[in-house]
């Protein structure tokens, strides 16, 4: 049987869906899936390479549409009703990639973003479409939303990060809190477009 990740991995996402008409709910559930499947591969307790090589399986798995896995059948299908570039799906697998290394260091804040907007803010984006949000503008914002996120859990978990050898910031308090800071800029701009969002 399929796991319903969003159940176990967001739990207060999940509670809030029982407020969205089903459909979007189902399609929620079903990105929220894809995207848990991607980020387990990098987070899994495996070596390096063993990572590496079950992330290239998946993406050659997704790009050839290979529908025996459910959750990549299910995510063409979002794909397809939704018209979400696979641009978007690139740029996410290539957030993914940048932690498959044996020590990951961002060197700057343009980094930072970069990556915040790969690993994150392509998932507030293709929330966004699923959800039938048209106005440019409230889809930046959806962006905007999914990197204010990454940096809150960035600036929450660098120390854990840190043992991970994964040096986003640095594990100084000052780094600390400008990224919080930064973080707060990126979610009143992803806040002004609220309104955007259909509610039915």
């Amino acid at each position: 049987m399929l796991q319903n990740y969003l159940s176990i991995y967001a739990k207060s996402f999940n509670w809030a869906g029982f407020f969205l008409p089903k459909s979007n709910y189902n399609n929620c559930s079903t990105l929220y899936d894809f995207c848990r499947t991607v980020d387990n591969i990098a987070d899994e307790e495996e070596k390096l390479d063993i990572k590496k090589k079950n992330l290239n399986d998946f993406k050659k798995k997704f790009y050839e549409k290979d529908i025996s896995s459910t959750i990549i059948k299910n995510m063409w299908q979002l794909i397809n009703e939704f018209s979400i570039s696979t641009r978007i799906i690139d740029d996410l697998f290539d957030g993914i990639e940048a932690d498959l290394e044996e020590k990951v260091l961002l060197s700057n804040k343009q980094d930072l973003l970069i990556y915040s907007y790969r690993v994150a803010g392509t998932v507030g984006l293709m929330m966004a479409k699923i959800l039938r949000v048209k106005s440019d503008l409230a889809l930046a914002s959806a962006i905007d939303l999914g990197v204010a996120m990454q940096l809150t859990n960035i600036a929450r978990d660098v120390i854990e990060d840190e043992k991970r050898n994964r040096k986003y910031i640095d594990n100084d308090f000052n780094k600390i809190k400008e990224t919080i800071k930064l973080a707060d800029t990126f979610y009143n701009s992803s806040f002004r477009s609220i309104g955007e969002i259909p509610i039915s």
